[in-house]
């Protein structure tokens, strides 16, 4: 199983904090502890979001992701995006030379936290090096954890426009655009270079899960995941994540599990992943 979306350090963003006390940890305490993580639900690869970054020395902000990952078998780093250095030649150029290293499977741009609609000129020229190099590009799209954020920027229809206008690129909608998850749907409906994933869609400890005064919000939840799964028509544009540490692994899993057709969980799970980030591709 491949869980596409996790955290092991803070992502730096303006009002977001650390996200959780582990990912302030020395890295070998957080090694160990999505090691653990990935063991308990059966993951066996999973890519986990750098952080924002002025060092020119670390210019998709991975170096902290990339130290904890050489602790983890199978975990992967994906570097973010500052589209207010998108117009530096100099920048660029080290971003560039980082995507030549090999040592990021995907961008990340954080909509909503970040004041950037995703069709932003400081967001084109990455586009064009994920597109040369073949790597996914993920937005954060739909509720935020920040109360700086700026909603707008983080509905996913405004990625619609960018799909259009860069069809070579693969975009994902992180946490499929929760709530506005059918308006996402439909993005992925229309452009067949825009998937999901499904991170993030529950917070909490594993308790949250099974008590009473979540049960009527997991119901809902539940209900419109699978009403954007079928309005969709695009069950191999799905992949899941979790968010962890924001969720634990196993239980999410088994929500997840529980939400999505039996038919297209070795799909959701692994395989769609898989063709996303052409993991078998030479």
């Amino acid at each position: 199983m491949i869980d596409a979306h996790l955290h092991v350090v803070p992502p730096n963003l303006p009002g977001v904090g650390c996200l959780d006390p582990i990912c302030e940890k020395p890295p070998d305490v957080v090694a160990g502890a999505v090691r653990e993580a990935m063991r308990a639900a059966g993951v066996t690869a999973a890519f986990a979001m750098g952080e924002v970054s002025r060092n020119p020395a670390d210019p998709l902000g991975i170096n902290r992701t990339l130290h904890v990952a050489e602790m983890v078998p199978g975990l992967k780093a994906i570097g973010v995006m500052d589209p207010a250095r998108g117009d530096d030649p100099d920048h660029l150029r080290r971003v560039e030379a980082e995507l030549a290293r090999g040592r990021v499977v995907a961008l990340k741009a954080y909509l909503g936290y970040l004041h950037y609609e995703p069709a932003h000129p400081g967001y084109r020229r990455y586009y064009e090096l994920a597109g040369r190099f073949k790597l996914p590009v993920f937005f954060h799209t739909g509720d935020t954890y920040s109360a700086l954020a700026k909603l707008k920027y983080a509905h996913p229809l405004g990625v619609d426009e960018v799909a259009v206008d860069h069809p070579d690129c693969r975009f994902v909608l992180c946490h499929c655009g929760n709530p506005w998850l059918t308006d996402a749907a439909q993005v992925i409906y229309k452009n067949l270079n825009v998937w999901a994933d499904l991170s993030g869609l529950v917070v909490g400890d594993g308790a949250v899960f099974s008590d009473e005064e979540h049960r009527d919000a997991l119901s809902d939840l539940a209900s419109s995941v699978r009403r954007a799964f079928r309005y969709s028509e695009r069950p191999n544009r799905f992949v899941f994540g979790t968010d962890w540490p924001l969720v634990p692994i196993a239980p999410y899993r088994q929500f997840i599990a529980s939400v999505i057709p039996s038919t297209w969980h070795q799909d959701v799970f692994e395989e769609n992943a898989r063709t996303l980030f052409r993991l078998d591709s030479s």
